[in-house]
């Protein structure tokens, strides 16, 4: 017997790193020594810093995979990665510095993960972050044939003079939310409920419960389901960055991922302090809107569940919001001010109890 007959083709995989080292050479930074290969990465620390403190973090995608998976389009999920790891460390106010990957698969399918990394990569050049290395395991008889799963880690690095703790909100603030692509990637186990099970329109032809990915409904004109719920999350690395370095004064910041607002926006507030939101001052995405639909989902649960067209969060003076919108909206981002800093202990007022 031999490695190869047990399922794990190690020249497959020497040839499938030798595929995508061009991809992640597109994502060096200057500070970047060495290449791909090694055991490990190493990362220069940037000049110009008096007290650079790093800031890091993880996450997946989540069940996002299985839509990916069963329409065969490989090519989204990877910018997912980078962005639930990016969006993350810079509410902190970081600079994402260097990105690493894990793909574990059944089977080594050189195309399919291909596509994957190409997605890491152009969300890494998106956000100003090196590829700095990655994992790829091969694991026979773990995951089914055309499965499989990735995690990411970013590292990023923050003048520990300048990073956000909440402690520089003060009530009267205004909330500045930045629009979402879509349902990003969180709530999935929901919309594959939905899809599953979810109850269809009695004007439609077909049977009476259970959609298909190719599907497109009156209401989001044109998309099918599959590409509405498979666009990429959103990468607020660079427009945040620079609203950091203008004339804006930003006192907070929040990522809004699984569990919604209700969960995220309290994580960047001070003490004695909560949020007022006013649930007309922004657009929801059609795509939310046909789920509820579909699944006959309580709003409370929306918004505990999605983040309804809102995926980050800049809280500014009163006096500035109307220019932090400016600023997002000159950067090709949609802001709405969305609601106001009020006396409180961490609750999220505005949002429906039913």
């Amino acid at each position: 017997m031999d490695y190869k007959q047990a399922g794990v083709d190690v020249e497959a995989g020497r040839a499938f790193i030798d595929r995508i080292k061009g991809m992640v050479e597109g994502t060096r930074r200057p500070e970047v020594l060495g290449g791909l290969g090694g055991f490990g990465g190493c990362f220069e620390l940037p000049d110009g810093y008096q007290k650079p403190v790093l800031v890091s973090g993880t996450d997946g995608v989540g069940t996002k995979l299985k839509l990916a998976q069963d329409l065969d389009r490989h090519d989204t999920v990877g910018i997912d990665l980078v962005a639930m790891c990016v969006n993350d460390v810079l509410t902190i106010g970081a600079e994402p510095l260097f990105f690493l990957d894990y793909l574990a698969t059944g089977k080594l399918a050189p195309e399919q993960l291909a596509q994957v990394v190409a997605g890491v990569t152009n969300g890494c050049k998106t956000s100003g972050c090196a590829l700095l290395g990655g994992e790829t395991a091969e694991m026979p008889g773990f995951y089914a044939p055309g499965e499989y799963d990735m995690a990411g880690f970013c590292v990023g690095i923050v003048e520990k003079d300048r990073m956000f703790d909440g402690s520089a909100v003060a009530v009267g603030d205004r909330i500045i939310g930045l629009a979402s692509s879509g349902v990003h990637s969180n709530g999935f186990s929901l919309v594959r409920k939905i899809m599953a099970e979810g109850d269809r329109d009695p004007r439609e032809a077909g049977r009476s419960t259970g959609y298909d990915w190719s599907e497109k409904p009156r209401i989001l004109e044109g998309q099918s389901l599959g590409e509405a719920l498979l666009r990429p999350t959103q990468l607020y690395v660079k427009p945040v960055l620079k609203a950091l370095k203008s004339t804006l004064t930003i006192h907070g910041m929040a990522h809004i991922t699984g569990g919604g607002l209700p969960e995220n926006l309290p994580r960047c507030l001070g003490e004695g302090q909560s949020i007022q939101l006013n649930l007309d001052s922004w657009s929801v995405l059609p795509i939310f809107t046909w789920l509820q639909s579909a699944g006959s989902v309580g709003l409370r649960d929306m918004f505990n569940t999605f983040n309804m067209g809102v995926g980050f969060v800049v809280i500014v003076p009163p006096d500035q919001s109307v220019a932090a919108c400016q600023q997002f909206e000159q950067e090709g981002i949609t802001a709405y001010d969305i609601g106001e800093v009020v006396p409180g202990s961490g609750e999220i007022l505005g949002i429906p109890t039913t």
